[in-house]
């Protein structure tokens, strides 16, 4: 069978090197592997079983890591949206789950609950991301509540998520530091802070564990920055290929709308890979891709199966020639500012149709 058309290479020897990045940047810490939205569009359960050095994994949801138990998953998993009813919260204790306790109504269910076996939880604090987690009124009495609770198992466990830690400037990611230590510091139990910008920019955001999600996956946390600056290397690299080539004339509109309009005789590939494959809609003629080793252009609107080149400048290029969308030599950070958007969004939006291939 011929490899398909548009595929993403998973690199799990750049996987453990990042790994190791992140022990070295944050050596007295345990690391939470974040492998929510199938481990970044990555797989998740692919990735799990290559990360058995990790200490714990952390899901979005019960159901993702019910997944991970289902398929073998033996480390600690945490819910980052922990549970809205005693069903879900005796999928935690069945499963040997984690939940996040962010909210007083999950206090109350963890009291009137009645389980097998009593669950490890996290309780959250809203240091400054005003998203999920207790407030500073909260959060004291929550945590003595669930301290005599006997659905937990003690002690309990402490998180805090930081709003701004990519940006290396704003002091918002010190008085959230301050805040959370404020409020844990006569507590016992272990507690996590840092997500990827934290622990590879904020010191004092190295607690007993660190959660990297992004920089797992070889991407850069900040802005600005690529996976090689941060001594990261990118896990995914996406690829397709040549379909077809073709001259165009001075004057000629390429794909819809005709938004595009050659300037020069122009040699136009054309790409088996779209939005349909996760590739982004909206990114603009002169994004960079790879033939052969060249950078060259996209030109035209993104359709749900194709791109079209610009190939003027690399007239060696064949039919069946790979193509390389971003990955190795073309940072998926440089792509996602072509088509204004962030790096998350591109790795989480490849498609199941582009098939995953482990090297």
């Amino acid at each position: 069978m011929t490899q398909p058309a548009a595929h993403a290479l998973l690199d799990l020897q750049a996987l453990t090197h990042n790994l190791r990045r992140i022990r070295t940047a944050a050596p007295q810490s345990k690391i939470m592997g974040v492998i929510k939205a199938n481990a970044y569009g990555h797989g998740a359960v692919d990735i799990a079983h290559a990360l058995a050095e990790a200490d714990a994994f952390a899901v979005a949801r019960v159901d993702e890591g019910v997944n991970l138990r289902e398929a073998g998953i033996g480390q600690r998993i945490a819910v980052l949206q922990g549970f809205i009813n005693a069903e879900e919260l005796a999928l935690h204790s069945r499963h040997g789950l984690e939940p996040i306790v962010h909210h007083p109504k999950q206090v109350e269910i963890l009291e009137s609950a009645s389980l097998d076996q009593p669950v490890k939880a996290w309780l959250k604090l809203d240091s400054g991301m005003h998203r999920l987690g207790l407030s500073v009124d909260e959060f004291a009495d929550c945590h003595q509540r669930l301290s005599r609770c006997p659905a937990i198992r003690q002690p309990l466990c402490m998180i805090t998520h930081l709003a701004n830690a990519d940006d290396v400037e704003d002091s918002v990611t010190e008085q959230q530091l301050g805040l959370f230590g404020g409020q844990v510091s006569a507590m016992s139990g272990e507690r996590s802070i840092a997500n990827s910008a934290g622990l590879l920019a904020w010191e004092n955001a190295l607690a007993e564990w660190v959660r990297p999600g992004l920089a797992l996956y070889g991407v850069s946390p900040f802005p600005n920055r690529t996976a090689e600056q941060d001594g990261l290397k990118p896990v995914m690299t996406l690829r397709t290929r040549l379909i077809a080539i073709k001259p165009l004339n001075v004057g000629d509109a390429v794909g819809y709308g005709g938004d595009w309009v050659c300037q020069r005789p122009t040699l136009m590939g054309v790409a088996a890979i779209g939005y349909g494959d996760g590739y982004p809609r909206h990114a603009h003629s002169g994004t960079p891709v790879l033939v052969r080793d060249h950078r060259v252009n996209l030109i035209g609107r993104v359709s749900m199966d194709m791109i079209t080149l610009d190939l003027t400048d690399c007239p060696s290029a064949a039919i069946g020639d790979e193509v390389t969308l971003w990955g190795e030599g073309l940072p998926v950070e440089e792509i996602a500012r072509h088509a204004d958007t962030i790096p998350y969004v591109l790795l989480c939006n490849v498609t199941p149709r582009v098939k995953r291939i482990i090297r």
